[in-house]
């Protein structure tokens, strides 16, 4: 597990202002502190990925080179993911997207009755491919398990990674028991859930904050 905020950077200051009650009314710039952060774990991503060495000419000569190996694949729930999406598609720019919308359903306060609803789903071919699915706010982690396990219809990816501006210990935990090949980048690890699911001390509803209320 990958976490931004392990060392200091720029990208406190971008988790600090999506946190911030006041900046928050500014959706603009949340969503835009939403991509920064998309940009900064997908940099990092980067260095994990595989890279074939060549030349490429310049005006002047030739110079060595590093090409991604691997086409990438990014995975974005709709709608709170897709700020955070256009942060990793301004890093891989030449990646294919796939687009799932899932939502929370029916709950009464018992983990066990809270369901994930499911209702669309599209995605390129997966096979042999490097996929990285991003969803700004890992809570449970239920969500995501769903989503990429229906993404494998479409192949079996190469390498798999995780992306999340913020999660829960809860969902890291059960990510790692139950999607163990995958890797999670995080932007921050924060204290717990509460009893409606929601990260503490989090930022809020990430899909409002960003869109508008629902």
């Amino acid at each position: 597990m990958f976490l931004l905020s392990q060392k200091p950077s720029i990208a406190d200051h971008y988790l600090a202002e999506l946190r911030d009650v006041n900046i928050q009314k500014d959706r603009m710039r949340f969503r835009r502190n939403l991509e920064r952060i998309g940009e900064l774990l997908a940099y990092e991503i980067s260095k994990s990925l595989t890279f074939r060495s060549g030349k490429v000419e310049t005006p002047l000569g030739m110079a060595p080179s590093r090409y991604l190996l691997q086409p990438v694949v990014l995975a974005t729930i709709l709608r709170a993911g897709l700020p955070l999406h256009q942060g990793f598609l301004n890093i891989f720019d030449e990646a294919d997207n796939a687009f799932i919308g899932a939502y929370r359903g029916h709950n009464i306060g018992d983990e066990e009755d809270f369901e994930v609803e499911m209702d669309y789903i599209t995605s390129p071919d997966l096979t042999g491919k490097t996929l990285i699915l991003v969803d700004p706010m890992l809570a449970t982690g239920r969500s995501l398990e769903k989503v990429y396990h229906a993404l494998l219809r479409f192949g079996i990816p190469a390498q798999t990674h995780i992306a999340a501006a913020i999660a829960s210990p809860e969902g890291v935990n059960f990510l790692q028991k139950r999607i163990p090949q995958c890797r999670l980048w995080l932007g921050a690890l924060d204290q717990k859930l509460n009893e409606q699911f929601y990260i503490v001390p989090g930022l809020g509803d990430a899909g409002d904050l960003a869109f508008g209320e629902k």
